[in-house]
């Protein structure tokens, strides 16, 4: 998942490290005010404890136990690469020494954050055993035994739950992320599917005409091979025929290169195939269904579309107009196509926003991604998108050669 930098700064570096390579995590800067937080606040506390204990203990000691909590605090910055070893050995030295009480609880804290609950468990108990001797072992005159025992267990029992707290979150985050990236690439395997069933709708429409031009070219070669003593005016004409189909074939190619037919199908190349001649009856349709269209196509000759244009077309304003009735069912949709030899066609389908809130369709969006692959494929393009009124347009342009 990818973040910017003043992202990654705010996150705990076991979360703003990703990919799995094994290394250990570099600190964030989030990481460096928490450990120097926790740093100043366990000097801070046994700044605190050494205050104390030197009213009722020598100089000799005062100064050790300054010197272990100084070594203690000191090792926090460790705390993330050996949270146990750090804890285990801070807990004994807390036997001995209660300034190393602060960096104790800061180690307790790292353990319940990094470590599972059985770890964290026989550790905190450890902790809570040590800081019980400590009170035989250096008792505070001014203060009540019992109550600093219990003290003691309370502070290691909200620093642990703590830590284990910023542990679940932690790891509900993680699983939302990878949830995510699930979601992403099933997302990218649907929209590549879309384009592949795209791809072969084409294929299958591409074999009526392409079949229909290499029969008129095995004719024509047909005739030239068997009647070699034609006129020149009919060798001529079936010449031109010859090479006009050609090129017309090749144009076709041209548009489905790549696509492969789906194997295991059968053809259905005796189904008459849409074109733009035939959009009035597509608009008639949606009509007697209920739908309120309204077509403006000022193209003088739809005949003379080329028939792979045509479809496209078809499809696209076909595509519209489904969009249309699942998205914004009871609106007036507009359907305009222009366009002129050489300058090429357009198709706008628009819609305005629906009245009322409309149900949500699963699946919604993979017409759309054919459809931009279609017009990709026939050299032209596709935009689609909400409008700022709310409603939504499809805008297409498609190649029409003069």
């Amino acid at each position: 998942m990818t973040r910017t930098d003043r992202q990654r700064w705010l996150l705990p570096s076991d979360l703003a490290e990703s990919g799995g390579s094994g290394a250990r995590p570099r600190r964030t800067a989030r990481d460096w005010v928490v450990d120097t937080s926790l740093f100043l606040l366990a000097a801070f506390v046994g700044l605190l404890a050494a205050d104390a204990s030197a009213e009722y203990t020598s100089e000799t000691v005062t100064l050790l136990d300054q010197l272990a909590g100084a070594a203690a605090c000191s090792a926090l910055w460790l705390r993330r690469r050996w949270p146990v070893g750090l804890a285990v050995a801070l807990a004994l030295v807390n036997t001995v020494a209660p300034v190393a009480g602060g960096a104790l609880l800061a180690s307790l804290f790292s353990v319940a954050v990094r470590r599972p609950f059985r770890e964290v468990a026989w550790i905190g108990a450890l902790a809570v055993a040590t800081s019980a001797v400590q009170v035989l072992v250096r008792p505070d005159p001014t203060t009540n035994a019992g109550l600093n025992v219990g003290i003691g267990a309370v502070l290691i029992l909200l620093v642990t739950a703590w830590g284990m707290l910023v542990r679940s979150r932690r790891q509900l985050v993680e699983a939302l992320r990878e949830r995510a990236r699930r979601a992403e690439a099933e997302a990218e395997l649907r929209a590549a599917q879309a384009q592949r069933l795209a791809r072969e709708a084409i294929a299958r429409e591409m074999h009526d005409v392409l079949a229909h031009r290499l029969t008129l070219l095995s004719v024509h070669a047909g005739a030239l091979e068997f009647r070699p003593d034609a006129p020149p005016e009919q060798i001529a004409r079936a010449a031109g025929v010859i090479r006009d189909s050609a090129h017309e074939a090749l144009q076709d190619l041209r548009e489905i290169i790549g696509v492969l037919r789906a194997p295991g199908e059968n053809g259905d190349g005796d189904r008459p195939q849409p074109t733009l001649a035939t959009l009035d009856a597509l608009i008639a349709e949606s009509r007697e269904a209920g739908a309120e269209v309204v077509l403006d196509a000022t193209v003088d000759d739809p005949a003379a579309v080329p028939a792979a244009t045509g479809r496209t077309v078809y499809r696209i304003a076909q595509e519209g107009l489904t969009n249309a009735r699942k998205h914004a069912p009871g609106t007036t949709v507009t359907v305009t196509v222009r366009g002129r030899p050489g300058e090429g066609l357009t198709v706008d389908v628009r819609n305005p926003a629906p009245a009322g809130p409309v149900p949500h369709v699963p699946g919604s969006g993979q017409g759309l991604i054919g459809l931009t692959e279609r017009a990709t494929l026939a050299g032209g393009r596709m935009d689609h998108g909400p409008d700022p009124d709310g409603g939504f347009a499809l805008h297409a342009w498609l190649p029409w050669p003069a």
